[in-house]
């Protein structure tokens, strides 16, 4: 008589290899759904019990939020650049000459109300600039950004004469030092607003959209991007302006905070900040594979690692090494992420 097919002969048995490779699987997807968010959280209660029990208080983490702030706004446009496979090493002299022009066209009485306007355009022309010549001149986008963090620094240097420009009456002041009272006795920094609705919108373009999906395939291959019938010069364009923007934003921001700018020193090292953001948040250096919450997660880890250091009493030249070891640790983690996906 013929064996009935659902027979237990004819079910297959589960051997506890294929079980336990499953738990491995899902082991490994929940740990990269939550990222650096863990560290975060161990990041900030370390530095709360050995700090003295100052670092999670309400006022604090409203400093940690307005440091976190310009960085994270920075590093957003910094993804958008590396997911292409491409790096943006000016964006802190573009911070620079940004807050530079919104000053001085503040202290004129004709044009005060366009100097926000002004800041945000010289943003994004510098970032164009950039984008043009490593779209359709064919250059390395390291060797083009890193001569646009030179000459974009001298010309903020020479737009103020190397000096350092005051407005205390500064039309826009407010971005930088106030807030929405959602409570009572709780502000949270128009600062951190603003990040959060930069994050927002980066999210919805990279992953609502047919621009979105084109920055991905450029940057996981371009090559192949460019026969599937995507115009990688406009999505490069696109990438490096939006950088430029955002850096031009981050003038904004930090002029609005300081009441000044100064074109030597403002800005310096940002662009290494926004880079460590952005690779501690997940995002390959080479590419196609990120994500704009991590690089929020990765933005807050600077902050909270910062203040932190502060709080313990720190000085300023262990902060630097620590925040160089703290990048270099993000590029080695970067190329484990990289041979995990090669073995998977």
């Amino acid at each position: 008589m013929a064996t009935s097919a659902t027979s237990p002969a004819a079910i297959p048995p589960t051997s506890p290899g294929t079980s336990s490779a499953t738990r491995r699987a899902q082991m490994r997807s929940a740990l990269q759904a939550a990222g650096m968010l863990p560290v975060l959280i161990l990041l900030a209660i370390g530095f709360h019990l050995a700090g003295g029990h100052r670092f999670l208080t309400a006022q604090n983490l409203s400093i940690v939020a307005q440091q976190a702030s310009i960085n994270i706004v920075l590093a957003t446009g910094m993804t958008f650049v590396i997911l292409t496979g491409g790096i943006d090493l000016s964006v802190g002299s573009i911070l620079a000459a940004s807050a530079m022009v919104a000053l001085m066209t503040s202290l004129s009485a004709t044009v005060a109300w366009l100097a926000i306007p002004a800041c945000l355009g010289a943003g994004l022309l510098i970032g164009l600039g950039n984008g043009a010549l490593i779209a359709w001149a064919g250059l390395p986008p390291f060797i083009v950004t890193l001569g646009s963090l030179t000459a974009v620094r001298g010309l903020a240097r020479l737009l103020g004469e190397d000096k350092t420009i005051f407005n205390a009456d500064l039309s826009f002041a407010w971005i930088g030092n106030d807030g929405l009272h959602v409570l009572p006795g709780v502000v949270l920094p128009w600062l951190a607003i603003i990040a959060l609705a930069v994050v927002l919108a980066a999210w919805y373009v990279l992953r609502r959209t047919v621009l979105g999906v084109r920055i991905y395939a450029v940057g996981g291959n371009m090559s192949a991007a460019r026969l599937a019938g995507i115009n990688v010069g406009l999505v490069l364009m696109f990438v490096y302006g939006v950088s430029g923007l955002l850096a031009g934003l981050g003038g904004v921001m930090s002029s609005a905070r300081l009441y000044a700018a100064n074109g030597l020193q403002l800005g310096q090292s940002y662009e290494l900040d926004a880079i460590a953001a952005v690779i501690l948040g997940g995002t390959s250096f080479v590419g196609g594979i990120g994500s704009i919450w991590g690089t929020l997660i990765g933005g807050l880890i600077i902050a909270v690692l910062s203040n932190g250091l502060i709080l313990m009493g720190v000085s300023d030249i262990w902060q630097f090494i620590v925040k160089g070891l703290v990048i270099i640790g993000a590029v080695a983690l970067d190329r484990l992420r990289q041979k995990g996906n090669a073995r998977t």
